[in-house]
């Protein structure tokens, strides 16, 4: 998973009256947790942008002023109710051996066959939850939708991650191909349906005979 580097200073004061000096000056009060005890720091605002402004998922490289260097994943970000300013941060720290769950993107490859038969695609979760040791945290996670037609469905159940486990149940719906009205029949179910007809008469002609008989 890609990493982005997040530059700040240990907080000697954590009290209420500090913190709101930090927003007036356009920082950050931030705290880490999963270490021996949480560590406060604080960070330019400006810093977070790459981080919360984007569809992608990354881990973080904390880097305080005092040589520390932390790897760890954003938790929970707060936002100021009326400006959207953020106005706190909590993050994890990451260990090699240790698994931790994070939300990734989905992203939908190819073009399904009930789209093209003029269904509508429509995504349910663009995120997914998993759980991995960080070293094997997906970017994103990727879905083939080309043989879906309309009616089909993607559930959780059919995605496999042989180095994360996805955390949400086996049958919640990821994507869906519904029906339109200007939707067309499959060529496939056309030709599946024709032959289906066809067999119908011979069988019930081979049951008239062996009546007769």
């Amino acid at each position: 998973m890609k990493s982005i580097t997040i530059q700040g200073v240990k907080r000697e004061n954590v009290g209420k009256k500090a913190s709101r000096a930090l927003r007036n000056a356009d920082q950050v009060p931030c705290v880490v947790y999963g270490g021996n005890e949480p560590l406060h720091f604080s960070a330019d605002e400006k810093s977070f942008k790459p981080l919360v402004y984007t569809p992608d998922a990354h881990t973080v490289s904390l880097e305080l002023a005092d040589g520390t260097i932390i790897s760890a994943i954003l938790q929970d970000i707060q936002f100021h109710p009326v400006t959207d300013k953020i106005i706190h941060a909590d993050f994890f720290q990451l260990y090699d051996d240790k698994a931790v769950s994070i939300e990734v993107p989905v992203r939908l490859t190819g073009r399904a066959r009930g789209v093209v038969a003029g269904g509508v695609l429509r995504q349910s979760m663009r995120k997914l939850k998993v759980k991995a040791i960080p070293g094997n945290l997906p970017d994103e996670i990727l879905i083939d939708i080309s043989s879906m037609r309309i009616g089909h469905k993607k559930y959780v159940g059919d995605i496999r991650g042989d180095q994360f486990t996805i955390l949400h149940p086996d049958n919640a719906v990821i994507a869906a191909v519904r029906t339109s009205r200007v939707a067309v029949a499959d060529e496939d179910e056309e030709e599946e349906a024709a032959a289906e007809g066809a067999e119908a008469p011979a069988a019930e002609a081979a049951e008239e005979g062996n009546a007769e008989a």
